[in-house]
């Protein structure tokens, strides 16, 4: 069963909540700001459904409510931030902002974080670098989920990455954006299945025994699979990298992912940008990049296909019919929410039937 609700009164009651745990308002709205558009984007898997999350890591004192970062590198166009266990969605938000404005004055800019948290979505950051004509790549670190391959103990996150770049910034057209998690699957997607009482795709995951499965808990005990075999596991390596190992942060088993809500994440995040009209005139880029996307849409479709899409544009797609529909959240979810509301008296702002 599905419940619709508004999008700008669900970011005003997981302000509220947040804000109610400590941290500041202006934060609060960007966290619940972060979760919202994840689930309008289609993305529920880094929906409201973490929101208890958050707030659990908050109450166990694992992460900050007010963040203080610390630039410990200012040099130019790179910059390292100390984000001591802060908000995530502060310190990549400040990254972001950094990155852009290094890139404006040197052509490219790379700000790494590190002692950060989980912040939501990748795209969420990489797109406003394409809003500000730049072409955007970002890196994080997640917690065990998958074995190197050929092996059996989980130590490898599935350390999700991004790049996005404008196709036309009057907004007439979505970005170009990829967003993934170097699993065949982003871990939230099996929490999503769990919350909803399905199954999971055979190929997702395997027990802890070493035996497929299609049982959400077993996949979350066991071990995510990488996407395309050794491929997968050596982008996951590759981000870990450049997450953890290059920003001074945590790497590998010593990253511990959002939903462990008792223990410190030390996950790590970097994020470059590069300033489009330093390698050619903005204008014929976007230009350019509609001829691109245009051509990618234009090839004949395959068997079972009404359209092809580039990478971005189904997003910008479900925010529209979200945002004139509601959003459709799953009952576990919704059931989440409202005993989060209980606990924090806020029942009145929660915007369900």
């Amino acid at each position: 069963m599905l419940f619709r609700s508004d999008a700008e009164k669900l970011i005003d009651f997981a302000t509220a909540v947040y804000a109610q745990a400590g941290v500041p308002e202006a934060d609060a709205r960007l966290v619940a700001d972060t979760l919202v558009q994840a689930d309008l984007w289609g993305h529920q898997s880094h929906g409201v459904l973490r929101l208890g999350w958050y707030l659990d890591r908050i109450r166990n004192g694992v992460m900050k409510p007010v963040t203080t970062p610390e630039f410990v590198v200012d040099a130019g166009a790179i910059a390292v931030i100390d984000a001591h266990d802060g908000v995530g969605h502060v310190a990549a938000m400040l990254a972001t902002t950094e990155a852009i404005k290094r890139a404006k004055a040197h052509g490219i800019g790379a700000v790494a974080v590190r002692n950060s948290n989980h912040f939501g979505t990748c795209m969420y950051y990489t797109r406003r670098v394409a809003a500000a004509g730049c072409v955007s790549m970002l890196t994080s670190n997640g917690g065990p989920a998958m074995a190197p391959w050929g092996g059996r103990k989980k130590i490898v996150g599935t350390n999700p990455w991004s790049v996005a770049a404008p196709v036309a910034m009057d907004g007439t057209r979505a970005p170009f954006v990829v967003d993934m998690a170097a699993t065949g699957v982003a871990r939230g997607k099996i929490y999503l299945a769990k919350n909803k009482n399905l199954p999971i795709p055979l190929g997702w995951a395997i027990n802890k025994d070493g035996a497929p499965t299609t049982d959400p808990q077993e996949a979350i005990d066991g071990i995510i699979l990488p996407m395309a075999e050794h491929k997968g596991y050596a982008i996951a390596a590759m981000v870990d990298m450049m997450s953890g190992v290059l920003t001074g942060s945590g790497f590998l088993s010593a990253v511990h992912s959002p939903y462990k809500t008792a223990e410190v994440s030390h996950c790590g995040h970097l994020i470059i940008a590069m300033d489009i009209s330093k390698f050619q005139p903005l204008e014929q880029f976007c230009a350019r990049m509609q001829a691109f996307t245009q051509e990618i849409k234009s090839v004949p479709l395959a068997q079972g296909f009404d359209e092809v899409f580039y990478p971005g544009e189904m997003e910008n797609n479900s925010d529209t019919k979200f945002r004139r529909e509601g959003l459709a959240l799953p009952e576990d979810t919704v059931a989440d929410l409202r005993r989060i509301a209980k606990e924090t008296g806020l029942e009145k702002l929660l915007p369900l039937p």
